[in-house]
């Protein structure tokens, strides 16, 4: 979806937002009584609040998305709309959450680290309890499983459940509704966990590891199957489903068997809020109701690469997601309720960098035409095979990024001295042959490139700060992120909290225990 289609989205539903408010303000039978918080959390009662119990629930996590990926996207759709009349900046365009009626904000600090990682703050938005980073739904110990909400309301409710995720279903996020592993690296175990789940609708990137880690175990494909899952890769064969259980892989499957980053996707291809759209018509089946989780997993994985304009698009793809909830809702207003949130924050993302001083120029991201995943898949590759020249790469940087060695005094793309020289010595370690994966051990290497191709980060470096905007990470960091909330029970949402009430504030509304 590009973002004219986006933008003009994001407009229709700020009056719509509004609407729904005010018809799940009118909601008014009693809330269920929430179960007791356990010990690990910092409160010690859940707020109540009259609101009907809602039918339908929809749980939108962008993984690795807190304040500074929404309002980075927010900034950017902003700049491109704005007229420039008279050097007066005419703002930003709130994506389509961003207009809920309720924001809360929830710290995410797990048992082990205050920059935790998404299995820990997944399993906290899913069961209530902290837990070790790395693990899914047990405790410290790995001996003592959590149910989540998905699985109570499969069962106590009868709810129908759907899990969609642009990044691999057995994911750490994905997988903390359905699985209990001490390890997120369990893939296959996860996958059997996926199969006995019961779930009637899973949906985005492929399952890692669907033969063991040693490639000699039963295909999980073929046991989904056998234990009665329509499995579906094509996109045709997709646009058929109407019912459940069904397991449907991506057709166009990009880096690590995962959806490809929005930046890179063709109007051919579906999007996430294609599969939301899907899920809303096999899901509606069931007259009990449904719950829905939906991860944006590759804001992440573009911010885990310090790529701002992949992580932009990527926000914007969540947000095109939550459209299609937003309009399920205007059809079952007081029955509805949408969550948008996220596991943690990921890269240290600003906006605002010091080589810029008090001037953004987001505009410039609209340059980037491709991601570094694939810059990487269908470039790079190339000119390490080839022993590509840098005058030829740069060819490719300009057409695809549009940073440029020449041009006129004021094309801000042009490089400076001093890029170009960055640019140049990147280039030159990703030509290396002799040259290893950057090792954490070694400050220099690590600070310039992280575990990434030296020449693509050095791209989106480059971009990134030339836009105004800069990221502190590779990693995840420990800032803490938005809940918005819109429908029944939406008040419940407001506030500071622990990420853990995420799910006791749910299971009150949904009288699950």
């Amino acid at each position: 979806m590009n973002f004219k289609r986006s933008l003009s989205l994001t407009l229709a539903a700020l009056s719509l937002t509004g609407t729904l408010a005010a018809c799940s303000a009118d909601a008014s039978a009693p809330q269920s009584q929430s179960p007791a918080v356990p010990a690990v959390s910092p409160l010690t009662s859940v707020q109540t609040q009259e609101a009907k119990t809602p039918k339908y629930v929809f749980l939108f996590i962008g993984d690795g998305m807190s304040y500074p990926q929404f309002q980075a996207a927010s900034d950017y759709l902003g700049a491109l709309a704005d007229t420039g009349s008279d050097d007066i900046l005419d703002g930003n365009v709130p994506l389509t959450f961003m207009n809920f009626p309720v924001a809360g904000s929830a710290v995410t600090y797990d048992s082990s680290s205050f920059c935790p990682d998404s299995a820990s703050t997944a399993t906290s938005i899913s069961t209530g309890y902290k837990t070790y980073s790395g693990s899914i739904n047990v405790d410290e110990t790995g001996t003592i499983s959590y149910e989540t909400i998905a699985e109570q309301l499969h069962a106590q409710k009868g709810y129908s459940v759907g899990v969609i995720t642009s990044v691999n279903l057995n994911h750490a996020t994905p997988a903390a509704f359905y699985a209990h592993q001490a390890s997120r690296n369990d893939y296959y175990d996860i996958g059997l966990e996926l199969i006995d789940s019961g779930f009637e609708y899973f949906a985005g990137g492929g399952l890692l590891k669907p033969t063991g880690a040693e490639g000699d175990q039963a295909d999980l494909y073929a046991l989904a199957e056998k234990a009665g899952y329509h499995v579906v890769k094509t996109q045709a064969e997709a646009e058929q489903v109407t019912g459940g259980p069904v397991v449907i892989i991506d057709e166009h499957l990009a880096d690590s068997d995962a959806m490809a980053y929005e930046i890179d996707r063709t109007d051919d291809m579906w999007a996430l809020a294609d599969y939301v759209e899907k899920g809303i018509e096999v899901l509606s089946q069931d007259k009990d109701g449904f719950f829905m989780m939906c991860e944006g997993g590759k804001i992440d994985w573009a911010c885990h690469a310090n790529d701002a304009a992949s992580t932009i698009h990527d926000t914007q793809a969540l947000a095109d997601a939550v459209q299609v909830a937003i309009d399920f809702a205007k059809e079952h207003a007081d029955e509805t309720l949408i969550l948008v949130t996220s596991d943690h924050e990921t890269g240290g993302l600003t906006i605002g960098f010091a080589g810029t001083d008090y001037d953004t120029y987001l505009d410039l991201l609209e340059s980037q035409k491709i991601s570094y995943a694939k810059f990487d898949s269908d470039y790079v590759a190339k000119y390490k095979e080839n022993n590509t020249s840098f005058d030829e790469v740069m060819k490719d940087v300009t057409a695809l990024f549009g940073l440029k060695t020449e041009g006129a005094e004021d094309d801000t793309l042009v490089l400076t001295a001093y890029e170009l020289d960055k640019l140049k010595a990147a280039y030159e370690a990703t030509m290396d042959a002799g040259r290893a994966d950057a090792d954490p051990a070694n400050q220099a290497e690590y600070v310039l490139y992280g575990s990434y191709e030296p020449l693509s980060v050095t791209i989106t470096h480059i971009l990134n700060n030339k836009s105004g905007v800069n990221f502190a990470s590779y990693a995840h960091t420990g800032l803490p992120v938005a809940v918005f909330a819109l429908g029944s029970g939406q008040d419940l949402f407001e506030g500071f909290y622990d990420n853990t009430q995420v799910y006791h504030k749910l299971a009150g509304l949904l009288g699950v225990k």
